[in-house]
């Protein structure tokens, strides 16, 4: 990591790229992790990571539902 708010994350192919973090959070005894970005922050991607920093992407129906449910109170804490 860059810092804080910056993480580097590697696809498939090996190319690296940047993301900004936007917020990380506990539920039911995992760790999760909302990054976009810089360039189009239009688009968010949800994470699960561990304490060795090993992210596993979200793609399970209830897991995206919480997720969404937590950007969205976020995001309606960050306008007021």
């Amino acid at each position: 990591m860059e810092n804080e708010k910056t993480i580097f994350i590697t696809d498939e192919d090996g190319n690296e790229k940047s993301y900004e973090i936007l917020l990380t959070f506990d539920f039911k005894e995992k760790k999760y992790m909302i990054v976009t970005d810089p360039l189009n922050d239009e688009d968010a991607f949800a994470f699960s990571y561990d304490d060795e920093g090993n992210l596993y992407p979200v793609d399970d129906e209830e897991e995206l539902a919480m997720v969404a449910e937590v950007l969205s109170a976020f995001e309606d804490e960050d306008d007021e």
